[in-house]
């Protein structure tokens, strides 16, 4: 990695485009190779040098702070970028070219070492299935990107055997010119319109994943998106190609039959899983993801057992359909993690006795007619919706014809869970799955979970 470093930013102004977690592991990797490079930091915080100390120490370095600090970038010869800092809505002119980021790097290394998992929904749960599967054949497993660990952090636990498992968000893959060795794509839906100038340049970005792989490597994806089948039907793509499907089509390479899980590779066609076994798991949509890591796992010589006993004992990831507990009677579910009204559909039928869903919360504009409808056929009994999104589609209910005394509009998560407490049917669920990202209320969605389980609680 240090002689790709040096060949990239040698002779050049290199700037590190955002410091938070991931800005802050590209600086620290840099400085332990060249401690005397001189480099530039950029962040809309104004404040980074009070909160990390270590700067002050470093006097090779300078700083473009504050609401104008994207305005740089074309003056550099390397930016190297944080994920989530968008450079689509920009009015400054820039060459992609120039743009790097810790993904591509790592890919550009260890790509052939790497599993990589990205879609709109599901890649976490994927992700850390894959590195339990991999990490109990072989305890030389890592698991980084979008799970929380950037890839830079963990370059000096690997060797030539370590397997690399990698979760990727749009942002990440949004630059990168090498794929991983075996890339998944589980799903595309709307999402993240507020990065992106249109729904297709997200999608655009995700079939990256797939689009700079060679014909050495594997792409897995799910054959009943029909998105996903348009990219590949309309586009020269060169990797191996597997599938999997709900249903036992003839060219799925993980399918579902007879209530079993089948792998077919080729003519040889295996039995895996039989879904009558008991998983911590729920849901039509986790076997999808079971599926995925199944595909993934077997591609890379993990034998059947050791891949059905880490199934069982996969217990799923908080914030994911996650039980909290049973209170006066009621049953609570933290699903924070979903930011999409097709995932909020996916928990409701998942639980199927939901009396209360708590909805809402940043508004990116995203599409939910196919929330209304489905709203607007099924039993719940209360709707709680909170802030902007909660509001608009209170809102976009009403417009539809579509109106209950039962529906309530508030502001915070204590008015929201005060409301579920005196409502929510006896036997019955209260489901908070927002169907709308956790911004401005809470740092993130994780929080939003943490806060909601904390009030259930007390």
């Amino acid at each position: 990695m240090k002689t790709l470093l040096n060949n990239l930013i040698s002779g050049k102004k290199v700037l590190i485009l955002g410091f938070g977690r991931e800005g802050q592991s590209t600086y620290h990797l840099l400085r332990k190779y060249f401690p005397e490079f001189f480099l530039t930091i950029a962040d809309l915080d104004e404040n980074i040098i009070a909160k990390n100390s270590f700067l002050e120490k470093d006097n090779y370095f300078e700083t473009i702070l504050g609401a104008d600090y994207l305005k740089c970038i074309s003056k550099f010869d390397i930016v190297i970028k944080s994920p989530g800092i968008s450079l689509n809505n920009i009015d400054i002119e820039f060459n992609p070219e120039k743009i790097a980021s810790q993904t591509d790097l790592f890919l550009r290394k260890y790509h052939k070492q790497v599993i990589g998992i990205t879609g709109t929904k599901g890649k976490s749960t994927t992700s850390s299935l894959i590195f339990e599967i991999l990490n109990s054949f072989s305890k030389n497993t890592l698991l980084v990107g979008n799970i929380g660990i950037p890839p830079f952090d963990v370059i000096d636990k690997i060797d030539e055997s370590t397997k690399i498992v990698c979760e990727l968000s749009s942002h990440q893959l949004e630059f990168i010119t090498v794929a991983p060795h075996i890339s998944i794509l589980l799903n595309l839906f709307q999402e993240h319109l507020d990065h992106y100038k249109s729904y297709l340049d997200y999608q655009k970005a995700k079939i990256n994943i797939l689009k700079y792989q060679s014909k050495d490597d594997f792409f897995i994806f799910h054959q009943d998106d029909e998105l996903i089948q348009e990219f590949l039907r309309t586009n020269n793509f060169h990797s191996h190609i597997f599938s999997f499907s709900n249903s036992a089509k003839s060219e799925a390479g993980c399918f579902i039959k007879d209530n079993k899980i089948f792998f077919r590779n080729g003519n040889h066609l295996y039995e895996v899983f039989d879904k009558s076994q008991k998983i911590f798991l729920q849901g039509d949509h986790n076997f999808l993801n079971v599926m995925a890591s199944i595909n993934a796992t077997i591609l890379s010589g993990i034998p059947v057992d050791f891949i059905v006993n880490s199934i069982k004992e996969f217990k799923g990831l908080p914030h994911r359909i996650e039980f909290v507990g049973s209170f006066n009677e009621v049953d609570y579910y933290n699903d924070s993690i979903s930011t999409i009204p097709e995932a909020t559909i996916q928990a409701v039928k998942t639980l199927k006795n939901v009396s209360t869903l708590i909805l809402g919360g940043h508004d990116r504009g995203i599409d939910y007619s196919v929330l209304v409808d489905f709203i607007r056929g099924s039993k719940i009994e209360n709707i709680i919706f909170i802030a902007e999104a909660g509001k608009r589609i209170f809102e976009l209910l009403k417009s539809n014809n579509i109106q209950s005394s039962r529906f309530f509009v508030v502001e915070t998560m204590e008015e929201a869970v005060g409301i579920s407490q005196k409502e929510t049917s006896k036997n019955m669920i209260c489901l908070l799955s927002p169907a709308a990202a956790s911004y401005g209320m809470f740092k993130n969605f994780e929080e939003r979970g943490d806060v909601f389980k904390k009030l259930i609680k007390n």
